[in-house]
């Protein structure tokens, strides 16, 4: 089987991990934690980091550090992985969902626009949404499958409106927005994921970037059960989300792989696009001109496919020794934020059950994608266009 995405572990992990074992330091206090918030926020262009127990918990944490609370609403994208709106639940909170655009599969920044001009008004300093009464606490793009949204023009909206902007960045360390880094972009906080699947993991793990001290430090001192001082005194309900000693020794070694591994991850995308174009009935991935995305996965889009037939061709290729999968379901479609305020979203309504993921591990070998797309080309013919197209 050639696995979808599996870790890339050829670097330096095992000899890191021995050095924790000796050293004993293997929970949440360790050397290799320190270097390894010193090395994420270097790669994302921010001040600091704080690293975290997974990249949920970094959101959470993040929300929680700008004043997001109870009974609030976060502007966020509907097509995205339900850990971004999970994240907002645990604060009390409810997403406002939104659409993204075609171009980018990212945050629609003219759609929150106008929703923000129509649908909000202005009590002192609160902004309030007129259809259910409450804040609008903040703003949460999503970096989709690595990909910067329009950071300038909702940055732009954010500071309008008074919005702290929470970046959902999990699988986008390494990618570029007008050829700046992600911590030049101007989010408050940006969170992190490095999870199993992600281009650069820790086995689990995540970490909030930013450039404000205030935020950094409250990030920190939340995700450590808000203890103060060196006895067991607490200033208020904190969360045990840190990383392991263990964890961030892994995450050091991928760092130092991280070039390699995102020219390996663009060089699958781009190979993927160009053997695939002559085909009328599939449509590449996103690709943005503002924007040189990290390229978490890769895969294509069906042309006007249902899920029935979808379903199939997975299994098909699957049969065939390739795993290939769906991705999103939109969070209005799921059943915990169904009653969550939204606008109109067709992009995310017309594109979620069209997407297949395809093989994009760093290590994926030129043989094996080409095999990939030997295998795709042969099914989509032989089982006829209609098929799959209709």
């Amino acid at each position: 089987m050639i696995p979808l995405a599996v870790p890339n572990l050829g670097g330096r992990e095992g000899e890191y991990l021995q050095e924790c074992v000796r050293s004993t330091f293997v929970s949440s206090v360790g050397p290799f934690v320190t270097r390894f918030e010193a090395d994420v926020a270097r790669e994302a262009g921010s001040a600091g980091s704080v690293a975290t127990s997974a990249g949920t918990t970094a959101l959470h944490a993040a929300l929680t550090s700008v004043g997001v609370g109870a009974g609030d609403l976060v502007i966020l994208p509907s097509y995205t992985f339900i850990a971004s709106a999970n994240a907002i639940a645990h604060c009390g909170a409810l997403p406002w969902l939104f659409d993204v655009e075609a171009a980018s599969w990212t945050l629609d920044a003219e759609q929150v626009a106008v929703a923000l001009a129509l649908d909000t008004v202005r009590e002192g300093a609160v902004l309030r949404h007129v259809g259910s009464g409450r804040r609008v606490a903040a703003l949460m793009p999503v970096y989709t499958l690595g990909t910067p949204a329009r950071m300038d023009r909702l940055t732009e909206l954010a500071r309008q409106y008074g919005l702290p902007v929470v970046a959902d960045a999990a699988a986008a360390l390494g990618a570029r927005f007008q050829g700046k880094s992600l911590g030049e972009l101007g989010a408050d906080l940006t969170a992190f994921s490095f999870n199993g699947n992600k281009t650069v993991t820790c086995g689990g793990g995540g970490a909030i970037c930013g450039d404000t001290g205030e935020y950094l430090r409250l990030a920190r001192h939340l995700t450590t059960t808000a203890r103060h001082g060196e006895e067991y005194d607490h200033d208020r309900v904190g969360f045990n989300y840190r990383m392991t000693n263990l964890q961030a020794a892994v995450g050091c070694a991928q760092l130092e792989q991280l070039p390699g591994f995102l020219a390996a991850k663009r060089a699958i995308r781009a190979r993927y696009d160009a053997e695939l174009a002559d085909l009328p009935f599939l449509k590449p991935f996103p690709q943005p001109e503002w924007a040189e995305s990290a390229c978490w996965f890769s895969g294509t889009v069906i042309d006007g496919a249902h899920r029935q037939g979808m379903a199939r061709l997975r299994a098909r290729l699957k049969e065939e020794g390739i795993e290939a999968r769906s991705f999103w379901k939109p969070m209005h479609l799921q059943t915990p934020y169904a009653a969550a305020p939204r606008v109109a979203t067709p992009v995310a309504d017309a594109l979620w059950e069209r997407v297949l993921t395809l093989p994009c591990s760093t290590q994926l070998t030129s043989d094996e994608q080409g095999q990939v797309i030997a295998t795709l080309r042969r099914l989509v013919s032989e089982e006829g266009v209609e098929q799959w197209s209709r």
